[in-house]
């Protein structure tokens, strides 16, 4: 549908021809994003912007969460140095879309309260804007100290610096600089013509959510090229979705525990996992599911000698995981590292634009399985997890919640599964797109939403492709977590979000 300010479109849906979503002046645009921005029920998906003949055409994703639908509004503007009004001054959660924006066309957005770099790419309008000279925050005072953590850490993980400013052991404020490995991977995707490569790629974007981007790829070049994938194929997609969050779970509930030394709940955890994507290797040989989402078909179509191991293990990993919190989040040196640590409120998480487990975790009913419901997800009940307290304790306890509604999801998704027509087919690389159209993918990985948007030029070929991993929403969330906090309690409190570096540094 299209309205004199936006058009409406469905997640998945066919794709739209852009050139008929409406432009409007930048006034009328700020005063139909910032209306919505107002009401809970709307939050920022994506916005971006690109070069055209007439400037730079900026287009705005707004996800309606009761209508299930999002909203997609647009705006010219000339390269004249006139800098634009600032929505994040306003509301904070487009403060990440304005930045880059601006790191990457040069915009000035006025009034914009943190105009920093995000991701420091080759091509970015300020060369002398590097990263060993990020303009990071500074307080004045005798008593306060800076304490630096990383790029390089000790874990296997991504490179990131954590800047704190102390008063003793009391942290007053954290700033995170990302960005250390712009890898690209937008432009690749349009620099690829083998569909083959593209869907390598997006399960490479962030390699603990090699189910979720993978299958929002998927989803965006099946509505780009018109096709409607088979229910059994569907269904297929959200079972690896489930053991994807379970595994991740388990394994976090794992870090937890030895973040917090009580090493019986993390060994416990880590040989439950293991089951876990055992499981998913059984299926297709790989244990973090790459290769099993493609577009179009499978390889590694489900069959009933799988389904029974499926069921087997999540009921026997569920049974021994949910003894394994029972102890975890009873015991009193456990409960006095997780409670009341790190909280982070309702109206700070919805004020930042908090998406995923870490909304969930402070009472926002934020789940695209449920608002923009995907693949099968349409088709059966899911309950989302939500919790109150919004501290480890929340955040760690979601978890083993979430563990359990992921069980009952794949039961219900094979009882599904099983009385379907089997029509997955082979995947298909070779995909005809509309051309001059764009389309718009998000699917609820295990962290919160993932959108994918990809645009289509003239002769119907990729022009520009957009990724958003959730964590570029929740980075903020663990600076105010640690706020006044003790800084021995930044790990746990780290662990609890578990953010993504890459996922961040596209």
């Amino acid at each position: 549908m299209t309205s004199n300010s936006y058009t409406e479109v469905l997640n998945g849906s066919a794709p739209v021809d852009f050139s008929g979503i409406p432009v409007l002046d930048y006034d009328h645009f700020y005063d139909e994003v910032t209306a919505m921005l107002s009401d809970e029920r709307y939050h920022c998906l994506n916005y971006f912007c690109y070069r055209t003949e007439a400037g730079l055409k900026f287009i705005c994703f707004m996800a309606d969460d009761e209508s299930g639908k999002v909203r997609l509004l647009s705006h010219v503007k000339r390269d004249d140095g006139i800098p634009l009004r600032s929505i994040t001054g306003q509301y904070y959660a487009m403060h990440i879309f304005e930045r880059a924006i601006h790191e990457s066309q040069g915009v000035t957005f006025e009034d914009h309260p943190w105009l920093k770099p995000v991701r420091y790419p080759h091509d970015r309008t300020d060369r002398l804007s590097a990263i060993d000279n990020y303009p990071f925050f500074e307080m004045e005072g005798e008593e306060l100290h800076e304490v630096g953590v990383g790029p390089i850490h000790a874990g296997v993980i991504e490179p990131g610096h954590f800047r704190f400013i102390c008063n003793g052991e009391r942290v007053l404020h954290l700033e995170m600089q990302l960005g250390y490995q712009h890898r690209g991977v937008e432009r690749l995707f349009t620099e690829m013509s083998d569909g083959l490569r593209r869907s390598i790629l997006a399960e490479n974007i962030a390699g603990d959510t090699a189910v979720g981007h993978g299958l929002a790829h998927a989803q965006v070049i099946e509505s780009l090229a018109g096709f409607v994938p088979p229910a059994s194929l569907q269904a297929e997609r959200c079972i690896a979705l489930e053991l994807e969050r379970i595994a991740v779970h388990i394994g976090d509930t794992a870090a937890l525990c030895g973040d917090v030394a009580y090493q019986l709940g993390q060994v416990a955890c880590e040989a439950l996992r293991t089951m876990v994507i055992n499981t998913t290797q059984l299926w297709c040989g790989n244990r973090f599911g790459k290769g099993l989402i493609r577009p179009g078909g499978s390889n590694y179509p489900l069959n009933d000698d799988v389904t029974l191991e499926i069921l087997k293990v999540i009921d026997e990993v569920e049974r021994r995981y949910s003894n394994v919190t029972d102890c975890v989040y009873t015991l009193p040196s456990v409960l006095g590292r997780f409670e009341d640590i790190g909280t982070v409120t309702r109206r700070q998480a919805s004020a930042i634009g908090t998406v995923g487990m870490a909304a969930r975790a402070c009472g926002i009913p934020r789940d695209t399985r449920v608002t923009h419901p995907f693949q099968y997800y349409r088709y059966i009940m899911v309950t989302p997890v939500i919790l109150e307290g919004g501290d480890v304790l929340a955040r760690g306890m979601l978890r083993a919640l979430e563990v359990k509604e992921s069980v009952k999801i794949i039961h219900r998704l094979i009882d599904e599964w099983e009385k379907s027509v089997k029509e997955t087919g082979k995947p298909l690389y070779d995909f005809s797109f509309k051309p001059g159209s764009l389309a718009i993918s998000v699917t609820e990985g295990w962290r919160g939403e993932i959108c994918h948007v990809v645009l289509t030029d003239s002769r119907g070929r990729i022009d520009h492709y957009r990724i958003k991993d959730p964590s570029i929403h929740n980075w903020m969330a663990l600076a105010l977590a640690v706020r006044s906090q003790e800084i021995s309690d930044f790990p746990v409190c780290n662990k609890s979000f578990n953010l993504s570096y890459c996922g961040h540094d596209l």
